[in-house]
Order: structure tokens, then sequence, then C-alpha cells
């Protein structure tokens, strides 16, 4: 199997062994100017700091859903974390320090998001079809929802929450047998009643309402593409449809994140770059680390201050996981922040 080839796949394998389970010429730099060009720009991120490095267990380290807290600092899963070891950390972005501030003995964490209903952290167990929720501290973990849909266990990947609190999931299931049977599934805010909204996906990942809570961007990792779902039904609306197809070339469509212009950033699997989209489909900017920079493959998501427009981007591989920032397009909102 050939090196990340497959962000969930990878990690299965890990923990299994362990028996855990171009965007165009313009350049623009944070603070700077922008040269233009009729391709478009690419905005350099910067490296900001590094959080972790490669796992002697597992062999790897991933860092994903990150996602600040009322108290304004960042806190980052680390998906291939061993037992025992940091699998989420509490950044404070202010002092530049890490944490640990949760582990256990078995989860594969690939998301992380707070509730608007109980302000409780949610994570997405995806070896072990779970999603968990921890107090803000990091204690008090309580198992959410476990068992099957309709019929299936969920490999539940990322988290977009409602305003009213209710989890919709984009459910991975049929990635490791390379079919294509992933869904989208909303779950009550009591955790009481799972419901399939969409289904027949190719590997589901990124999930992020628009700015209206009106549909969700579902991004699809072995088809390379985004789609829209409407959750808001409204007369003459249709139902799921190909947004953006994506030209990642070796790199895959990973989380997602929308700004509170409506733009969306799509982090990229096999490459340490986000796609920058417009809600009509414009590629807007790529975001990347340095030219030249080595052992980073991989860039997983976003978050952007809530109410500012410094980003940071997750960003992993055989040198370590690390912190990115940016300026993003516009300001954050709870889209922008987890997932």
């Amino acid at each position: 199997m050939r090196r990340l080839r497959n962000r969930s796949l990878a990690v299965l394998a890990t923990l299994g062994a362990l028996a855990l389970t171009g965007c165009g010429s313009e350049t623009y730099t944070p603070g700077g100017t922008a040269e233009s060009s009729a391709s478009g720009r690419t905005v350099t991120a910067r490296e900001f700091m590094r959080l972790t490095s490669v796992h002697e267990e597992t062999g790897m380290t991933l860092l994903e859903g990150p996602v600040f807290g009322a108290d304004g600092q960042l806190n980052v899963v680390d998906v291939t974390a061993p037992a025992g070891g940091p699998k989420v950390l509490r950044v404070d972005v202010r002092k530049k320090t890490v944490r640990k501030l949760f582990t256990d003995s078995r989860g594969a964490y690939t998301s992380a998001q707070f509730s608007p209903y109980d302000g409780r952290l949610y994570l997405t167990d995806i070896s072990h079809g779970e999603i968990v929720s921890l107090a803000p501290d990091g204690s008090d973990r309580r198992a959410f929802f476990t068992g099957e849909v309709d019929g299936a266990r969920m490999q539940p990947d990322d988290i977009a929450f409602d305003p009213d609190g209710h989890l919709y999931v984009s459910d991975a299931l049929g990635m490791s047998e390379g079919q294509a049977r992933g869904r989208v599934v909303r779950v009550d805010r009591d955790g009481a009643h799972a419901t399939v909204l969409a289904d027949g996906l190719a590997a589901t990942n990124g999930i992020s309402f628009d700015v209206d809570y009106r549909g969700l961007w579902i991004s699809e990792l072995t088809e390379n593409r985004i789609s829209y779902l409407p959750v808001e039904q409204r007369p003459g609306m249709a139902g799921r449809h190909t947004a953006v197809r994506v030209d990642g070339g070796v790199a895959q469509t990973d989380s997602i994140a929308v700004d509170a212009d409506g733009n969306l950033y799509q982090a990229l699997h096999g490459r340490p770059a986000m796609a920058v989209y417009s809600r009509y489909g414009e590629r807007l900017a790529t975001v990347e680390v340095p030219a030249r920079t080595e052992g980073l493959e991989s860039a997983t998501n976003v978050a952007i201050t809530p109410g500012g427009t410094k980003a940071y981007m997750t960003v992993s591989g055989p040198a370590g996981g690390y912190l990115y920032s940016f300026d993003a397009l516009a300001k954050g909102i709870r889209q922008s922040n987890g997932g």
C-alpha cells in the first residue's frame, strides 16, 4: 500500500497492527501584498509551531479537527496517537504552548467540534464507529452515539452542528472496501435517533454547513469532488448535486470549512495545501506551505479565528505535526471552526 494512500485506510491499518484498532502564479503572504496574474493567486502559509513528532508506536502523526473553544484556546486531535499519548491537544496560540488535554487506550479521533447546545467537545472515533463527548477541560468522557444506522455501523469522520445542536456526520462507510457506500447521517442532539440523509457517496470526508444553514458542503475523498446537499427544502430546490470537481492530482479531498463570505476551504490529503473556492465553484486561491518545505505531506483542516481572519491549518508528515498560519479571505464563523 503506497504511503498515506488514503488517510483512514492508513489509520485503520496502523491501529490494527497495534491491536488498537494549482492555482496560478500569484504570490501572497499574510500582511503583505499579492502579485496579480490572470490565473489566480497562491496564499503562502507560514509555520506557526510544531505540535507533535512521528510516534514510534504507530509510525505516523496526523493532526486534524482544529477548533477554538470559548476560552480562545485551540484544540487539535492527533488521529494516530498511541494509547496513553496526547489524542487531543490544547494550544495557547498567544503563548505558543501546547499540552495534552485528553487521551485514552483505543480511540482514533478524526475530528473535534464544540456543541452549541451543551458546550461539550465532540469527537469522532473512526475506528470504533463511535461519537464521544468531553467536558471543555477534557474530563468526563461520555459515549454519545454508537451502533448501527439503517443496518450498518458508521465510520464517522467529520461533524457539523446546526444551530440547535443536532449533529450532521460524514460517514466514510465502504472506504476500506473501495465502495461508494458513504453517507451523511443526522444524529439528534440527545443521541437517541439517527437518520441517513444521503448515501452512495465515495468515502465521505469533510462536511460543513453553508453560511445560512440551508445546505451542507460534503467532500468525497476518492472522487475528489465537493457535493452540495440541501437540508432546508424550498420550492424548486433539487437534491444533492456535484458542486466542485477538485483537480488534486495525487492529492485527495479531505476536510472542508466555510468562512463568513461563504468561501470553501478544501483541505488536500497528499499535499500540504488547501484549495479555496467561492460558493459558485470559482477557484479563488491555493493556500500552501513555502516552496521546498520538506517532510510535510497533507493539510487536513483549518480553523479561522471566530470574528477574525487569522487561520490555523493542520499539516502533517514525516517531519511531524504542525500548525501553519495565514490570512483567510474572510472572517471566521462556526462553519470555519472545527469539524
